[in-house]
C-alpha cells in the first residue's frame, strides 16, 4: 500500500513539473538593440568564436556583416593551466584549467564597453591513462569554452541600461 503512494506521488510530481511551461531563456532577455549584430574576432575559426557563435544563434542573436549594428568583438583569448596537487611519486596530479574572454560590446553610436568572463575547472590528470584523460581534457576546455560564452552574453544584458540611455 505504502508503495502504491509512492509510486502514485512520484508520477504526479513528474506529471505536474512536466506541465508547468518552464522555458529556457533563448535570449529573451538581451535589450532588442543587440538582438542583431556583427561579431567580430582576430580568428573567426578558433574554437572560442565557434563556441561564441553557437551560443549567440542559440539565443536568436542574428549575426549580420553590417557595419551600422553593434559589434561584439573578442579582443583576448587566454587559457592556463596550473599544477594543483601531486602524487606521492611527485608527479602532477589535479591541474587547475582557466580560461579568460574578454571582448567588448561596440553601440550603433560608437560606444564601446568591455565585458569579460572567467571560467576555471580543476582537472585530474593520471598519466597511467593518458589517451582517455587527453579527450576528456578536450571536452573539459569545449565546455568551458562555452560556458565563457554564456556568460558573455549574460553580461550583454546588462548593457540595456547603457543602450536605453543613448
Amino acid at each position: 500500500m505504502f508503495k502504491k503512494i509512492k509510486i502514485a506521488f512520484l508520477m504526479l510530481s513528474i506529471s505536474v513539473l512536466t506541465a508547468c511551461g518552464f522555458h529556457f531563456q533563448n535570449g529573451e532577455l538581451i535589450p532588442q538593440e543587440l538582438r542583431t549584430l556583427k561579431f567580430e574576432s582576430s580568428d573567426p575559426y578558433s574554437d572560442m568564436s565557434m563556441a561564441m557563435r553557437k551560443q549567440l544563434l542559440a539565443n536568436n542573436i542574428r549575426i549580420v556583416e553590417q557595419t551600422d549594428v553593434p559589434i561584439l568583438r573578442i579582443t583576448k583569448v587566454t587559457s592556463n593551466n596550473e599544477v594543483v596537487s601531486v602524487f606521492k611519486q611527485g608527479r602532477e596530479a589535479e591541474k587547475m584549467l582557466m580560461l579568460q574572454v574578454d571582448a567588448s560590446v561596440q553601440l550603433a553610436n560608437k560606444q564601446t564597453y568591455p565585458i569579460s568572463a572567467k571560467v576555471s575547472r580543476t582537472f585530474f590528470d593520471n598519466s597511467r591513462a593518458a589517451l582517455a584523460k587527453s579527450s576528456e581534457r578536450e571536452m573539459i576546455w569545449s565546455d568551458m569554452r562555452e560556458q565563457a560564452a554564456r556568460k558573455l552574453i549574460s553580461k550583454m544584458v546588462t548593457l540595456q541600461s547603457q543602450v536605453q540611455a543613448n
